[in-house]
């Protein structure tokens, strides 16, 4: 629907002061409507689709949307993208806009215009979206006002100030607190730490905790080293050594001395004898292997030993 006439076109993206001077006077140009011409024209609209009549519309309430995106420029964002985004939230009002509902169009499209504003500066602010829920919209547009209304300077917000606008706000401390920051804007990585000492960027003091490839490749091979080992030692056993060995050592749910006992039809005792004897030859021979193949690899004679819990 082409309700903004070429008056408003031809002034939308010139930022400079005397740009919205003019701009201003030329939709005071546009005389306001009483309430039986809003209500002929909206009927117009709605019944015949009358351009005409949504041009005048919304036209005659241009003055509207301008003062209202004004009232947002403390935001830090071009007054022109928010006159822009003012005047989509008055073509949406006059397409829904209902008269037989005794509202006074104004009335109407102030909520329209205002919403189309917020959903622009929230896109805007920052590049992590904020505000996904109503109270958190809420809390993005009115946390200001109410730290100024609770008349604190700080620069951050305090846990008794956070519980203050909680309990006003009807959303939680954390949230508050949360918003407090998201509204320093967001800050480049490659911006300096410090702009005198130039001691460099913000990216040079992360860490990363994970570790690191080197260390990931030498746990890696330390890893299959040992696992080598123990194969080796293992298969230095014999039958019935290993079958104790890897029932007792190796499993999750190792079985008891009786049942090992029942199972090899010895005593008890001789199987824990067997058990303590596997473990003595398994880490010796473990050690062993892991010294000789450093040795072949390094040239040097020390070693891990591998532990066998």
């Amino acid at each position: 629907m082409q309700v903004v006439n070429a008056a408003v076109a031809s002034h939308r993206f010139r930022p400079d002061n005397d740009h919205f001077n003019g701009y201003a006077s030329v939709v005071r140009r546009y005389e306001l409507l009483e309430p039986d011409q809003e209500q002929q024209l909206a009927r117009r609209w709605q019944e015949s689709k009358d351009q005409h009549a949504a041009n005048a519309l919304v036209t005659s309430h241009l003055r509207l949307a301008h003062k209202l995106a004004r009232s947002y420029r403390g935001y830090g964002l071009p007054l022109a993208d928010l006159m822009a985004e003012a005047s989509v939230g008055l073509v949406l009002a006059a397409s829904k806009y209902q008269p037989d509902r005794g509202s006074r169009f104004s009335t109407y499209a102030a909520w329209w215009i205002r919403a189309s504003i917020h959903e622009y500066i929230l896109r805007s602010w920052s590049l992590v979206k904020i505000g996904t829920t109503a109270a958190q919209k809420k809390l993005f547009f009115r946390l200001r006002g109410e730290k100024r209304r609770l008349k604190s300077d700080a620069v951050g917000v305090t846990p008794e100030l956070a519980e203050q606008i909680a309990q006003t706000l009807a959303v939680t401390p954390r949230e508050v607190i949360d918003m407090d920051c998201r509204l320093s804007g967001d800050l480049s990585l490659n911006s300096p730490v410090n702009q005198e000492e130039g001691i460099g960027e913000w990216q040079d003091m992360l860490q990363d905790e994970a570790p690191n490839a080197e260390l990931l490749l030498a746990d890696s091979e330390e890893g299959t080293q040992q696992a080598g080992a123990m194969h080796a030692a293992i298969n230095m056993l014999t039958r019935r050594e290993r079958r104790v060995f890897v029932a007792r050592r190796l499993t999750d749910d190792p079985p008891t001395l009786d049942q090992l006992a029942r199972e090899l039809s010895i005593s008890s005792e001789r199987v824990r004898q067997i058990e303590i004897c596997a473990f003595r030859k398994v880490k010796r021979a473990a050690r062993h292997a892991i010294a000789r193949e450093n040795w072949q690899s390094t040239g040097c004679p020390c070693s891990r030993a591998i532990e066998i819990a």
